[in-house]
């Protein structure tokens, strides 16, 4: 045996996560890294995510570090609206920059479990980034959001609905008692609570009805306000909801009807099967979502205590690779993946701005589905080929270092190196374990071999050419993997 074969046999593995404890991480954040893997082995992945779910006891001073990138982000909704009118800054721009932070957020945070949840609620309480108007409260939107994505439900909705974003969005910033808009009372009920067949076209009017009264000053000062002239009067009745509605401060009634809406079992039912298909599987057991709306009511409509139930049930802990990554989803987990880290935008060219791009090449700009349901949190909307060839190109891109060059440091090519010499299978199991947090599998390794031309018996060296030349190859190879693309 040469000496190069012999010290190739001294190969040691780094450690990963246990493949139930990557399954959780996986769901629960957006990507598995070097430095999480050793937070979460230290901890123990429940105990992990049993601290996640205090994200204020959770130190995060890389997430809390981008709160200065984009200034915009901080300014009021009247000068966010006078800088439009004035054509200093296009709300387009606005929301670009919420965007890039929103990306940002989910790729720097420590608070990853509390990212994944603002995502899903935002998702699904959902105001896209692109229509004129409500762009002046969108980022304060979605700060409400997170600061109830750990909560409860009814508090949530409650916000949301009331909230000049939303109100701008559907409508019900226009709607007065003498002609009640529709919009916003319906998709309440057949998006955010009850859901589709649950309700009549009479509820829909009530429900109209009692939201009337809430506005935005969009002729100057575009603050929210109440405006009480405006509030329909009259007994109203949506479902099992009754109220006389007799004073012209409609706030307390729609108070009152929205937090009735978020503790009907129906919207325990709606909410427990989303999670599931969000969290678990497509087609998630119809045992699973009956426990998990059940936990829901007991809780009074607490979060924390329905995502304890879904993470600890047979049926999330047999779902191990079976949920995509949608097109946000793949491009923060290539970042995390490659160690990317990111710098404060100084130009449109940055890594910020080309992660955002890059959203949008791949299916969807973050933050744009354009109808009020949300984006599709199934896997068929994510697995066609074009997604596949769109994800091949930023896979390709990124591990190459071609695009984007601007405003970011990449992990060092060594860091993806055991000691050498090693053979191919250990150079790409080593890298596997950094990349994908787990070892390469014997179809990776084959295609890692493929891809650069050598076989996985290929004892590489410093000054191979797969060293040299090639690397890239490699990390391309594991980041086009099912292994990258599941969550």
């Amino acid at each position: 045996m040469s000496d190069h074969a012999r010290r190739a046999a001294a190969y040691t593995p780094l450690p990963v996560l246990e493949p139930a404890a990557h399954h959780l991480v996986s769901r629960f954040s957006y990507g598995v890294t070097p430095a999480l893997t050793k937070t979460v082995r230290a901890k123990g992945h429940l105990a992990w995510f049993e601290g996640q779910l205090r994200p204020a006891k959770v130190q995060d001073r890389p997430g809390d570090a981008l709160a200065g990138w984009w200034p915009d982000l901080s300014r009021t909704p009247l000068e966010l609206w006078t800088r439009q009118v004035k054509g200093v800054r296009g709300g387009w721009e606005v929301m670009r920059d919420y965007g890039s932070w929103l990306l940002a957020r989910r790729h720097t945070s420590n608070r990853q479990v509390l990212e994944v949840m603002t995502e899903f609620w935002e998702n699904h309480l959902h105001v896209p980034v692109t229509s004129d108007g409500h762009f002046t409260w969108r980022a304060r939107y979605g700060a409400l959001v997170r600061q109830h994505a750990l909560g409860r439900f009814d508090r949530m909705l409650v916000a949301a609905v009331t909230h000049p974003a939303m109100l701008l969005h559907l409508d019900g910033a226009r709607s007065t008692a003498e002609a009640p808009n529709e919009n916003l009372g319906r998709e309440l009920l057949e998006l955010f609570t009850v859901g589709r067949g649950r309700y009549t076209e009479a509820d829909v009017k009530d429900s109209a009805r009692i939201l009337t009264g809430w506005h935005v000053d969009t002729n100057d000062t575009w603050q929210a306000l109440y405006v009480p002239e405006h509030h329909s009067t009259g007994p109203v009745r949506v479902g099992t909801f009754r109220d006389p509605n007799r004073s012209r401060d409609g706030r307390a009634m729609t108070r009152r009807y929205l937090t009735h809406l978020a503790r009907h079992p129906d919207t325990a039912a709606h909410l427990a099967r989303k999670l599931a298909v969000a969290f678990v599987s497509d087609d998630p057991p119809a045992a699973l979502v009956r426990k998990l709306a059940r936990v829901y009511l007991q809780h009074d409509t607490a979060i924390v205590p329905v995502l304890r139930a879904l993470v600890r049930s047979p049926a999330f802990r047999a779902a191990a690779g079976a949920k995509l990554r949608d097109p946000s989803a793949d491009v923060v987990a290539t970042y995390r993946a490659l160690g990317v880290r990111l710098q404060k935008p100084a130009s449109s060219s940055s890594a910020t701005a080309a992660m955002l791009s890059s959203t949008g090449s791949l299916g969807l700009t973050t933050g744009t589905w354009p109808r009020p349901d949300g984006a599709p949190i199934t896997n068929a909307a994510w697995s066609t080929p074009l997604r596949v060839l769109a994800s091949v190109d930023l896979h390709w891109s990124m591990a190459h270092r071609s695009w984007p060059t601007k405003e970011l440091v990449h992990r060092a090519p060594a860091a993806y190196l055991p000691p050498l010499p090693v053979t191919l299978r250990q150079l790409v199991d080593h890298a596997s374990r950094i990349v994908l947090g787990k070892p390469a599998p014997a179809y990776l390794v084959e295609a890692c071999a493929l891809a650069t031309g050598f076989p996985a018996t290929e004892v590489v060296t410093a000054e191979h050419a797969i060293v040299k030349h090639h690397l890239s190859r490699v990390l391309a190879t594991l980041l086009d993997s099912p292994d990258h693309y599941a969550r």
